[in-house]
């Protein structure tokens, strides 16, 4: 049986891209892929997280789609995140053709989520919450999705110098943020420019009360 695990990484932050993952591996391989030690991302350093990424691809199949900052602006003024990360599944899940599916939910009401998601009634699904400190496969793609992520923040800092994170809960994008946006009159492309952080920064620098910042 081919197992396809899925996982986001980037659903929160106020810059960069929404990743996720999917990730193919045949049922046999399961032990092999625990053997690994691999857990939720978060539960791991980006070392390790790097480290793994070469043996999960030898033991399965990776699959990949994201979504720019730019993209999820224009698109939440008709979909929300839910709904946006609903057709990224539906793309992934296509693409790998599983036997099983095991998504980590983004909703309570996994039951209700489920019947949202456009899969064949060949395919058997499991929607859970916090899938991926449950199942080894989610964690898989969850690692996966990090790496991906954190690789195009990279590139972002070199080219548009160090901003942290990317997540508002960083003081370092935070700032890159406050001091983006008095120097220019809007946000990056690769600023969500509809997050709420970024939309008061700007509010702000409309009503003119930069000048109170430090």
């Amino acid at each position: 049986m081919k197992i396809l695990g899925i996982d986001e990484a980037g659903r929160g932050p106020v810059i960069g891209s929404l990743v996720m993952c999917g990730y193919l591996i045949d049922e046999k391989n399961l032990e092999k892929l625990k053997s690994l030690g691999v857990r939720d991302s978060k539960l791991l350093t980006p070392s390790q997280r790097e480290k793994l990424v070469p043996e999960l691809k030898k033991l399965g199949k990776s699959f990949l789609v994201s979504v720019s900052a730019k993209d999820i602006d224009s698109l939440r003024s008709s979909l929300n995140l839910n709904k946006i990360e609903i057709d990224m599944m539906n793309s992934l899940i296509k693409k790998a053709k599983p036997d099983k599916v095991i998504i980590d939910a983004p909703e309570k009401n996994t039951m209700a989520f489920a019947k949202k998601l456009d899969i064949e009634k060949s395919i058997e699904l499991v929607c859970k919450n916090y899938a991926d400190k449950n199942h080894v496969e989610v964690a898989a793609a969850s690692v996966i999705a990090k790496v991906e992520r954190d690789s195009s923040i990279m590139k972002l800092h070199k080219k548009h110098s160090y901003f942290g994170s990317g997540y508002p809960s960083d003081p370092d994008t935070m700032s890159f943020l406050k001091n983006w946006i008095k120097k220019n009159k809007d946000f990056p492309d690769f600023v969500r420019k509809t997050w709420i952080t970024a939309s008061e920064l700007k509010r702000q620098k409309e009503q003119k009360s930069l000048k109170s910042w430090k």
